[in-house]
């Protein structure tokens, strides 16, 4: 039961095509509809849609008995004559599971309905586990988390490290010593519902993309945890790369007589911007600290003004650990774009932290579902 999102298909659907699953596709026309602007009337899906009214009532029909929209009844204020029913998407119908495995001590996870709301929370610490053990943790989690809501599942998502291949294959997590992992695969047979995983970069920028209060722009997702990679959104559509890598930023070369890196070179980014390595920079007796996080934000500015200058971003959006993130390293990253890059590349850019915070993950997983299985995002 396994799926994925081919590179290059938009995340949304855009508008009305001819093609054999053209009802799939109106349904989600009609749901992104409602998922973005909120309850409308047939009429206005139908306007919206571009689709007929038959075919509108037909497919709301079709979406009432499967519980993913309800009837809420007539607008306020409604005028003379019979008013227009107005359709919602009913958000609590099916809840989702979302995994963030990207910690090094722990794994968590998230019931999440279809507005994109936790409705609970859990963990496991992993002590040590890797391999086959790593692997039967995600599905305890898993399980305790099912257990935990009485709706029909759509489906669970999962943000890994490492990289992972379109059909949920973990090719390689050294953290969690997966190497061709078909975490997706195991997952869909265990639970028997359908089953994304996406590299946690990529998972946290549709989360952000989708949750996050970003513009309709080019935008990348930062992500700071034991490891460093990032995810782009880029017209629409989540990049992935040509073998699957793309956002590997974090072993980008950045001092050669740097530390050694867990890939084996040395001075990688994430030699200095990993969570665990900025931790450890702060707390040194006599350091600096917020003149340390900025000469890390000033070198991560090196790192992304020539991707700012290639892509033209509208936002970059760091997600990790705001006590280290937030400030002087995010002031410096800015300021360092701004200073390397034509004013035409960096008007109007936003740099940020996430405002999901520690969710993002999570609420990015429960996105691959929702893009997936309703074509909303």
């Amino acid at each position: 039961m396994t799926s994925h999102t081919p590179v290059g298909r938009q995340l949304r659907p855009q508008g009305k095509l001819l093609q054999e699953d053209a009802r799939r596709h109106h349904r989600s026309l009609l749901l992104q509809q409602l998922f973005r602007e909120g309850p409308a009337s047939r009429a206005d899906l139908a306007r919206a849609s571009g689709l007929t009214r038959v075919t509108v009532s037909d497919l709301v029909g079709e979406m009432l008995a499967d519980g993913f929209v309800t009837e809420l009844g007539a607008p306020a204020g409604s005028r003379v004559g019979k008013p227009p029913t107005l359709v919602g998407l009913a958000a609590d119908s099916h809840h989702i599971i979302g995994l963030d495995l990207s910690e090094t001590d722990r794994m968590s996870g998230a019931v999440v309905n279809l507005a994109g709301t936790v409705q609970a929370r859990h963990e496991v610490h992993v002590d040590g586990a890797e391999g086959e053990r790593a692997v039967e943790l995600v599905q305890r989690l898993t399980t305790e988390l099912v257990a935990m809501t009485e709706r029909p599942l759509l489906g669970i998502g999962v943000g890994s490290p490492g990289i992972v291949d379109p059909a949920g294959t973990v090719i390689d997590a050294p953290n969690l010593a997966w190497q061709d992992t078909p975490l997706a695969a195991r997952l869909a047979e265990a639970f028997d519902v359908p089953v994304y995983v996406a590299n946690d970069a990529n998972t946290a920028v549709m989360g952000e993309h989708t949750f996050g209060e970003s513009g309709d722009g080019g935008l990348m997702v930062l992500r700071v945890g034991t490891g460093v990679g990032a995810g782009f959104v880029l017209g629409g559509s989540l990049l992935h790369g040509h073998l699957g890598a793309a956002g590997e930023i974090g072993h980008v070369v950045v001092d050669v007589d740097g530390e050694l890196c867990a890939c084996g070179r040395t001075g990688c980014l994430e030699t200095l911007l990993s969570a665990p390595r900025l931790r450890r920079r702060v707390g040194e007796p006599d350091v600096d600290a917020p003149a340390a996080l900025s000469d890390v934000g000033k070198r991560l500015g090196e790192v992304l003004a020539p991707i700012v200058a290639a892509l033209n971003l509208h936002e970059i959006v760091l997600s990790g650990p705001a006590e280290l993130l937030d400030g002087p390293l995010l002031d410096a990253a800015d300021r360092t774009i701004r200073e390397r890059t034509m004013p035409i590349s960096s008007t109007g850019l936003a740099v940020r932290t996430s405002k999901l915070g520690e969710d993002v993950v999570v609420v990015g997983a429960a996105v691959l579902v929702l893009s997936a299985e309703l074509g909303v995002s």
